[in-house]
C-alpha cells in the first residue's frame, strides 16, 4: 500500500481504494497574488490566455506543492459561451455577472446552444490550456478541470430573481435550462477528459440549500446528475458551497465519486452519511483558515479534517486570491505531519 505517486493517490481514494495517506490539493480555483506576481501570470490577463492559466495553475503544484494542477480559476467558462456577460475582474477579484441572456419565459424556451462547443472562444481556450499544462507536467501528477454544473448555469442564464421565482412557479423551464447545462456538460468534460484531464470538478452550488429547496433537489437536479456522471468519461467530482447537510444523502447517489464540501457541512457528520459511497473532500476554510490564521491554526484544522474522515484533504472551497504561499504550503505539510505523528 506504499509507493504511491501523487496521481495514483488521488485516483484511488476517488474509486473508494486504499491508500498510503490522504491526497492533499484543491479542487477548486487556486490562483493567488503571490503566484501571480511569480509567475507572471496575472488575473485577468489569465482566465483568457491559456499559457498565462497554464503558468498559473502549474505553479499552486510547483510553488505551493499541492499533489494536483487545477483549472481555472474563474467559474464563468460556460456561462459566456452560452450567452452571459461579464467583467473581466482584476488581479484579486473574479470575473462577476453583467447581464443574462434568459430575461424571460420565451427566452429561456427559445435558447439554443452553439453547434461546435470546441470552437467557442472560452472553450477553445480551456482546451488549449490543458494541452500545455499536460505537456509541461509529470505524468505523476492528476490534472483537475472545473465548470459550473446545471443548477448553475440555469442561475447565471437566467438571472438570480428568475432563478428563485421559476423554480416555485416555472419549475418546467428551470428544468429545461438544466438539461441544456447537462449536455454542456457532458460534451465539454469529455473534451477536456481527451485531453489529459484526470478528473471534472462539477461546480454546482446553486443546486445547494442555501439557493435551492432540498425537495426540488430531488426532483430538478438529481435526475441531471445522474445523466451527467453516467455519461461522463473520467473521474467526476461534485463541489457545492454552503451547508449541504440536507442534500448529503441525494448527492451520495448521484453518481459522482468525489463530493467536495466547504466547512459549513460538517466533515464528520457527512461521513456517517456518505459512508463508502463517494470520497469526502475538503474542507478546510479558505477565509477563515487559510487565508488569516497562524500556520500552525493551518495544520490543526487540515489535521482535523483527515480525522473526521477526509478522503482528499483540500479547501472548503476556492483558495482566496491574497491567501500567502507559506499558509498553503503550512496546509500541505500538515498532512504529512498527520502520518508521521501517527
Amino acid at each position: 500500500m506504499s509507493g504511491y505517486n501523487a496521481k495514483e493517490r488521488f485516483i484511488r481514494s476517488l474509486e473508494g481504494k486504499k491508500v498510503d495517506k490522504v491526497p492533499v490539493c484543491s479542487v477548486t480555483q487556486t490562483g493567488v497574488v503571490e503566484l501571480m506576481e511569480l509567475t507572471g501570470s496575472k488575473w485577468p490577463q489569465a482566465h483568457y490566455d491559456p499559457g498565462m492559466m497554464a503558468s498559473l495553475a502549474i505553479a499552486g503544484h510547483e510553488i505551493a506543492g499541492l499533489e494536483a494542477v487545477r483549472f481555472p480559476f474563474c467559474t464563468t467558462v460556460i456561462a459566456e459561451t452560452l450567452g452571459c456577460t461579464f467583467d473581466e475582474g482584476s488581479i484579486d477579484t473574479q470575473p462577476y455577472q453583467l447581464d443574462f441572456p434568459c430575461k424571460t419565459k420565451e427566452d429561456a424556451e427559445n435558447l439554443s446552444l452553439p453547434s461546435n462547443l470546441a470552437e467557442c472562444r472560452r472553450i477553445k481556450i480551456m482546451l488549449q490550456a490543458a494541452e500545455i499544462i499536460k505537456n509541461t507536467i509529470s505524468d505523476d501528477i492528476p490534472l483537475i478541470a472545473g465548470m459550473i454544473g446545471p443548477a448553475a448555469i440555469a442561475f447565471y442564464l437566467s438571472g438570480a430573481k428568475n432563478y428563485l421565482r421559476w423554480c416555485i412557479t416555472e419549475p418546467e423551464l428551470l428544468k429545461h435550462l438544466m438539461k441544456l447545462g447537462t449536455e454542456v456538460c457532458i460534451e465539454y468534460s469529455n473534451m477536456l477528459f481527451e485531453k489529459g484531464v484526470d478528473a471534472v470538478v462539477i461546480i454546482d452550488s446553486e443546486a445547494g440549500p442555501d439557493i435551492l429547496p432540498p425537495p426540488l433537489f430531488t426532483e430538478l437536479v438529481l435526475p441531471e446528475y445522474h445523466l451527467l456522471t453516467a455519461a461522463m468519461k473520467g473521474h467526476s467530482i461534485l463541489h457545492i458551497c454552503g451547508d449541504a447537510t440536507d442534500i448529503l444523502e441525494s448527492m451520495a447517489e448521484s453518481g459522482f465519486e468525489g463530493l467536495s464540501v466547504e466547512e459549513r457541512t460538517d466533515l464528520s457528520y457527512a461521513k456517517s452519511v456518505v459512508g463508502e459511497r463517494a470520497c469526502l473532500i475538503g474542507n478546510v476554510s479558505p477565509a477563515a483558515t487559510l487565508l488569516s490564521r497562524s500556520r500552525d491554526q493551518i495544520k490543526k484544522e487540515a489535521k482535523q479534517c483527515i480525522d473526521d474522515g477526509a478522503g482528499i484533504l483540500a479547501p472548503g472551497c476556492g483558495i482566496a486570491p491574497r491567501t500567502p504561499v507559506e499558509n498553503i504550503k503550512a496546509f500541505v505539510s500538515a498532512r504529512d505531519e498527520y502520518y508521521e505523528e501517527k
